[in-house]
């Protein structure tokens, strides 16, 4: 499915909120979905965002709806523009909008900007085929050494759109009818890195947060400790991008931070892929809904 061909699954419409923008309509479900423009700071030129409303948003008036915020791997960077359909590969919102699930959340799916001329592959860039294809045995090496990286992620990460995801959020959370209690983060690898940067630099925006096959800086796990924000942490038991033992030792240096619930799933069977299973299921999601920050 291309973005640019929205009209095939339903009615070109115009909404108002304060400005007026184009969004398509799902002709099964009546979800929205539309291309947000804003001017981002990381990049000093116009880029869009994704923004999805669930079925319901405009039959259920007087409804406040919960936020995810997802941010997808290193494959799907780009230019924020023609690029941005690659945001619907994976995650919560090609659930929503290309399944045609029924998620009751308000999603906003950005894109990373793409990586300089030059840069070096890090985890999460790789080919979709080639991370899942192969089927390493399954081991724990104690002693492996984690990538080397900035104190807020891999090299040209998220932490980079820092500023541009905050402002995304606080507009939709103006801007539309939006539960400010139950705003939630997730993302898949270099998003998953992402996630952890951005719960420990920002852990009072969040109810709850997911990383998925990424791991955190050591150096601010505290932050997410004392603040008592609900994680749960997915990582795939086979995968040889982010390595499992890397995630453990974030789960584990987090709990002895004295984070009093620290959540963490290992699919054993999974490689870096591991995102598609969590996503297509509806534990994380009711798992998201439990959580509320007062």
């Amino acid at each position: 499915m291309k973005i640019q061909n929205w009209t095939a699954l339903g009615l070109l419409v115009m909404l108002a909120t304060g400005s007026s923008w184009a969004a398509e309509i799902d002709g099964r479900t009546k979800a929205q979905l539309a291309r947000k423009r804003y001017l981002s700071s990381a990049t000093n030129a116009e880029r869009e965002y994704l923004l999805y409303l669930p079925v319901g948003y405009d039959s259920e008036k007087g409804k406040r709806w919960p936020v995810i915020l997802f941010l997808h791997g290193g494959g799907e960077r780009g230019d924020g523009l023609k690029d941005l359909e690659k945001t619907l590969l994976h995650g919560p919102l090609m659930e929503a909008w290309t399944k045609g699930r029924d998620l009751p959340f308000v999603m906003i799916s950005p894109q990373m900007p793409s990586s300089p001329p030059g840069a070096s592959p890090r985890p999460g860039a790789a080919p979709r085929a080639a991370a899942s294809a192969s089927r390493p045995p399954m081991t724990r090496e104690a002693g492996a050494q984690p990538p080397a990286r900035a104190e807020q992620g891999p090299p040209n990460g998220w932490w980079l759109s820092e500023k541009d995801l905050l402002a995304m959020v606080d507009e939709v959370l103006r801007d539309y009818r939006a539960d400010t209690g139950r705003v939630y983060l997730t993302g898949l690898s270099y998003g998953g890195f992402g996630t952890w940067h951005m719960a420990a630099a920002h852990p009072e925006r969040w109810a709850a947060v997911a990383p998925i096959c990424g791991a955190g800086n050591p150096k601010t796990l505290e932050r997410i400790a004392a603040a008592k924000l609900p994680i749960w942490i997915f990582q795939g038991g086979r995968d040889r991008l982010v390595r499992p033992e890397w995630v453990l030792a974030s789960a584990a240096a987090l709990e002895q931070a004295g984070h009093p619930g620290v959540r963490f799933t290992v699919h054993e069977d999974m490689g870096h892929n591991v995102w598609s299973r969590v996503y297509e299921g509806l534990d994380l999601y009711n798992w998201f809904l439990s959580h509320r920050r007062e």
